[in-house]
C-alpha cells in the first residue's frame, strides 16, 4: 500500500489507473474507500459547520426543519455513513479491476475523443443514472424486501449533510451498481465517471441532505428537486408512501404520481415564512444543539456508537 501511495504522489497516477497501480481488487477497493473517506469528510463537513454549528436567525428562517437533531442522531448518520461508504466502493473498484483485465469498454483521458462525445457521455450518464436512482429508491418504498433495507436510513427523519449515503450495504451496492455497468455497456472515460458521482452527484446529495432551502430555487419550481423534496422524502415517506423519490429532475416523480398530495398542507419553509411562522419569537423557543460532543473521543467510545436509534 505504501508503494500505491508513492505511485500516486509521484507519478499522478489517475482515478483510473489505481488498479494498474495495485494489482489486486482488495487493494484498488481500500485505497478507493480511503479516497472517499476524505471526500466525503471534505463535502460535507463544512456544509454541516456552516448551518448546524454557526445558527443564525438569517439562516433558520430557511430550515425546512424548524429543529435539529441531536449530536447523538448526526454520530448515528456518521457511522452509517462510512458502513455505507464500505460498500458503495466495491461496485467502482470491481469496474477498475475489469477494466485492468481488458473486460468492457472503460478508458482513461480522452482516448482521441471528441470533446463532444465526452459531453454527450455524460449527459447521457447523468440521465440513465438519475431514472435508475428513482427507480430504485422507490422500489424501496413498495417491495417490502427492499424496504427492509431502505428504512434504515428513514431513522434521519431531520437529515444533516452526513446522512447523504447513511444506507445499508445492499442499498448502497445497488446505488453505486452504475458505475459498474455503464463502462460495460458504452465506451466511458472512467475519470470523468468517478468525478461525475463524486462531484456532481455526491455534493448534490448534500445539499438535498442540508436541511436548508435556498432563497436563489424555490422548492414550488417544476423541474429540479431541492432540499425541501428531499426532506419531504425523509419526513413523510415510508412503506407505500414514496413521495418524492427522484434525486436531481422532478419529472421521474411527476409521471409516476409519487409527489408529496397538493391537497395536503405544504409544510417548506417558503410556506412557512409566507404564514409568518419564522419571526424571532419561534427561532428563541429553537433549541439549538451543541455539537462539540463530535470532536471528543469518549463520544465515539461508547457501544451507543453501535446503535442506530429510531426517529428522535
Amino acid at each position: 500500500k505504501l508503494i500505491l501511495l508513492d505511485s500516486l504522489l509521484q507519478e499522478k497516477i489517475m482515478l483510473c489507473e489505481i488498479s494498474e497501480a495495485s494489482g489486486s481488487f482488495f487493494v484498488t477497493w481500500a485505497w478507493m474507500s480511503v479516497l472517499e473517506t476524505f471526500f466525503l469528510f471534505a463535502t460535507s463537513t463544512p456544509v454541516f459547520y456552516y448551518y448546524y454549528c454557526n445558527v443564525t436567525f438569517e439562516k433558520w428562517v430557511y430550515k425546512s426543519n424548524p429543529k435539529f437533531p441531536s449530536p447523538e442522531k448526526v454520530r448515528d448518520e456518521i457511522v452509517q455513513m462510512l458502513k455505507g461508504m464500505l460498500c458503495a466502493t466495491v461496485c467502482p473498484a470491481l469496474s477498475l479491476e475489469l477494466a485492468r483485465l481488458g473486460v468492457g469498454q472503460a478508458f482513461c483521458g480522452w482516448d482521441d475523443r471528441p470533446v463532444m462525445y465526452h459531453v454527450g457521455v455524460f449527459l447521457l450518464c447523468w440521465i440513465v443514472s438519475d431514472l435508475f436512482e428513482f427507480s430504485y429508491h422507490s422500489l424501496g418504498h413498495v417491495d417490502l424486501r427492499f424496504w427492509q433495507h431502505h428504512k434504515h436510513h428513514h431513522v434521519f427523519h431531520n437529515p444533516s449533510p452526513f446522512s447523504v449515503i447513511a444506507d445499508e450495504p445492499i442499498d448502497q451496492i445497488f446505488r453505486s451498481s452504475p458505475l459498474l455497468i455503464l463502462p460495460l455497456l458504452i465506451p466511458i472515460n472512467m475519470d470523468m465517471l468517478f468525478l461525475q458521482f463524486g462531484l456532481f452527484f455526491y455534493t448534490y446529495g448534500v445539499y438535498l441532505h442540508c436541511g436548508y432551502e435556498h432563497s436563489f430555487i424555490s422548492p414550488h419550481n417544476s423541474v429540479i428537486n431541492t432540499s425541501f423534496q428531499h426532506y419531504a422524502h425523509h419526513a413523510r415517506s415510508s412503506m407505500n408512501t414514496p413521495y418524492h423519490c427522484g434525486f436531481f429532475l422532478k419529472i421521474w416523480d411527476q409521471l409516476f404520481n409519487s409527489c408529496y398530495p397538493k391537497d395536503k398542507e405544504c409544510f417548506c419553509a417558503e410556506c412557512a415564512r409566507k404564514a409568518g411562522e419564522r419571526t424571532k419569537e419561534a427561532f428563541s423557543k429553537v433549541h439549538v444543539q451543541d455539537y462539540s460532543p463530535l470532536l471528543k473521543p469518549q463520544f465515539w467510545l461508547t457501544w451507543n456508537t453501535f446503535k442506530i436509534a429510531a426517529k428522535e
